[in-house]
């Protein structure tokens, strides 16, 4: 193998690594974060319009509101 060609293509391969790594530093001094510029989702719980968020909350007013049904009509077990 051939010292100096080996050398010339780590040296190429350096320059473009150094690059990548002075565009990246770039976007972060800039204040955007990486998955913003791919375009990837954002993970977790979705946001709810208002129509949502009052259907959750009639359902859960019905959820609790039997639940305290049920508990009231069950007679007490002692310990």
């Amino acid at each position: 193998m051939d010292l100096s060609k080996a050398l010339d293509d780590l040296y190429s391969e350096k320059e473009k690594l150094e690059r990548a790594i002075a565009s990246l530093e770039a976007l972060q001094r800039a204040g955007g974060e990486l998955a913003r510029v791919t375009g990837a989702k954002r993970r977790g719980r979705k946001s709810m319009n208002l129509q949502e968020r009052a259907e959750v909350s009639e359902r859960m007013k019905r959820y609790w509101a039997n639940r305290r049904k049920h508990r009231l009509a069950e007679p007490r077990q002692s310990a």
